[in-house]
């Protein structure tokens, strides 16, 4: 793989996207690292750069030529749809091609909290600015040449997702907010946005697929740090979770391994494709949430944005 090919993760300082940064690069791409914190990003940067060097000692394969790694910080809050509209007009102003995006970055389980934006917080990090990042940037994926992917970072978790349009901007009394259901609607969505998306992008250069990573231990856990859900972690990491690598193999596969060109719109489980719950794979349900997406992120996309993400092949 060559310089010339641009890979953007968000959330690529730590977990999951760290791993798929650092072995994309390694593997000779070009990696913008899209996350809030340039101290954080930075600290990973010569990070990867040492592992890398640990890697070359140890003769690993498919490793580029290269002396350092191509990597770069862009700033990215996903909290603020102001920040992703700027992240994306920078981008743009680049003049970069785009060949890879991932869509990486995520929170967990959080009490409730709404953002500057009036959203509910897990709609709009894990759903809603991908999905403006994603329409923004799609002009630039489909003059960027042959065989561009989005990769959205779903779960499993997304059969706890209940699927009702009318609550999908939670508004209730904050006590009553199911963290665990509104995580996985987040996720539901991820997948259901990858075959709503691959339906209107079918036979373009450009592809989209969501993955499930496993059960991982990276920070996503982050927020469970009292009573029974810190006993239920300490079980879940000694006896179920994987390590960020072993969590990255797939997304790390869909993302440089030519063989998956053209594979459009589906779900991937430890790199096979898999059937997700019937209300993600449900075809009037995907439209109706792409029809309610499209008029929450309205006011932060132009009309060629609106149109261009619209557009059925």
């Amino acid at each position: 793989m060559k310089r010339d090919k641009v890979i953007l993760i968000t959330g690529a300082n730590s977990g999951l996207g760290y791993e798929i940064a650092k072995w994309s690069a390694m593997m000779g791409a070009t990696v913008i690292l899209a996350c809030r914190s340039e101290s954080k990003t930075k600290e990973a940067v010569v990070k990867m750069n040492q592992e890398f060097q640990d890697e070359k000692s140890k003769r690993t394969s498919q490793l580029s030529e290269n002396t350092t790694l191509a990597l770069e910080f862009m700033h990215l809050d996903l909290v603020s749809f102001e920040s992703v509209t700027n992240f994306c007009e920078a981008f743009k102003k680049s003049g970069r091609k785009l060949h890879v995006l991932f869509c990486n970055a995520g929170l967990g389980f959080i009490p409730y909290q709404k953002t500057a934006d009036g959203m509910e917080m897990l709609l709009q990090v894990n759903y809603l600015s991908h999905f403006v990042i994603i329409a923004k940037l799609l002009e630039v994926m489909q003059q960027s040449g042959p065989d561009c992917r989005i990769l959205l970072m779903s779960s499993v978790a997304h059969q706890w997702g209940t699927f009702d349009l009318k609550t999908i901007n939670y508004s209730g009394p904050p006590d009553r907010f199911s963290s665990k259901n509104y995580y996985g609607r987040s996720k539901l969505y991820q997948i259901m946005q990858a075959a709503a998306m691959g339906r209107r992008i079918s036979g373009s250069n450009v592809t989209i697929n969501s993955i499930h990573p496993g059960v991982v231990d990276t920070p996503f856990w982050r927020d469970w740090d009292s009573g029974i859900r810190k006993c239920l972690l300490c079980c879940i990491k000694c006896w179920v979770a994987i390590s960020s690598f072993e969590g990255a193999k797939c997304s790390i596969d869909l993302t440089v391994n030519p063989k998956h060109a053209g594979v459009n719109g589906l779900y991937w489980v430890d790199f096979k494709i898999v059937t997700p719950s019937s209300d993600a794979r449900n075809k009037q349900k995907q439209e109706e949430l792409w029809e309610t997406t499209l008029e929450l992120v309205r006011p932060y996309l132009t009309e060629e944005e609106m149109k261009r993400i619209n557009l059925r092949n």
